[in-house]
């Protein structure tokens, strides 16, 4: 059967306990809830970390505690944002990757426009973070919020910054940037390099209509998470990150799909595996 990765991403930068009460925040909060994700059916967390006030860092050392303990619980796939927080330097941001050394890592593609902000990433940011994961055998995600981001990571390949098996992520209904509609994701799609592997991010209210055009190309990947969408349905707060993990496990395997493991995700995606 066809094997479907589910991506948890389960506190994000940007989310708040007044989006919604039940946003894992400490390191140990944030472990618990990849777990419970794990449980039931997430096989990579996308990780991002707080400091004591909840605010959103880089900080290596608070990175290192979670991972400690989600490392006390299971084997999930550990994917270190490089994205970071609107406002962050790059400096900040591209720390965790000698300090973590990861299995993999995300890398956003363009700069953005991002609500009322913009997130900024010129070619030589990417370059730069690039040659921080080629050097450190990281698996980028090549985080691409509109379709000239694809045409970027283009360049980075030609470049000899990134070797396949390819990863992209599409980040869609960002306020501001590319909505989620199934025919430009096809497009996106249809502009990837031959082989490559792809995830959907559905924000807010394209969260299940992600799902659902995911199912119809048939190839791809899906992220859910606390980052993306804290609602479980109009109107209604999801209790967790587990619970929206739950539903896409459920609707991908009546759509024919086998759950992927982290060890069929680091066969996938060619992993250096766990240290």
């Amino acid at each position: 059967m066809k094997k479907m990765i589910i991506t948890c991403a389960v506190c994000g930068a940007e989310t708040t306990r007044e989006h919604n009460p039940n946003l894992p925040l400490t390191p140990l909060e944030i472990a618990e809830s990849t777990y419970e994700a794990y449980k039931k059916g997430a096989s990579i967390v996308h990780l991002h970390v707080r400091d004591k006030n909840g605010a959103p860092t880089q900080d290596p050392e608070i990175f290192k505690e979670a991972i400690k303990l989600i490392r006390e619980r299971c084997d999930i796939v550990i994917e270190i944002t490089t994205g970071g927080a609107v406002g962050m330097t790059d400096d900040e941001r591209v720390a965790v990757i000698e300090a973590i050394q990861p299995e993999m890592a995300s890398l956003d593609c363009g700069t953005v426009n991002f609500g009322n902000d913009y997130i900024v990433n010129t070619l030589p940011t990417m370059r730069r973070f690039a040659k921080e994961m080629l050097k450190y055998n990281v698996r980028p995600t090549l985080e691409c919020f509109d379709i000239s981001h694809v045409i970027a990571a283009d360049a980075l390949i030609k470049e000899g910054l990134l070797k396949p098996p390819y990863h992209y992520g599409f980040v869609m209904n960002v306020p501001g940037a590319l909505p989620y509609d199934a025919e430009i994701l096809q497009f996106l799609v249809n502009r990837l390099p031959q082989g490559a592997n792809w995830t959907v991010m559905g924000v807010g209210k394209a969260c299940l209509p992600a799902h659902y055009g995911v199912f119809a190309i048939g190839n791809g990947f899906i992220r859910v998470g606390f980052e993306d969408n804290v609602y479980y349905s109009k109107g209604v707060l999801a209790d967790s990150n587990a619970q929206l993990v739950e539903r896409t496990a459920k609707l991908a395997k009546d759509a024919g799909y086998d759950i992927a493991s982290p060890a069929d995700v680091r066969e996938i995606f060619e992993l250096k595996g766990i240290s």
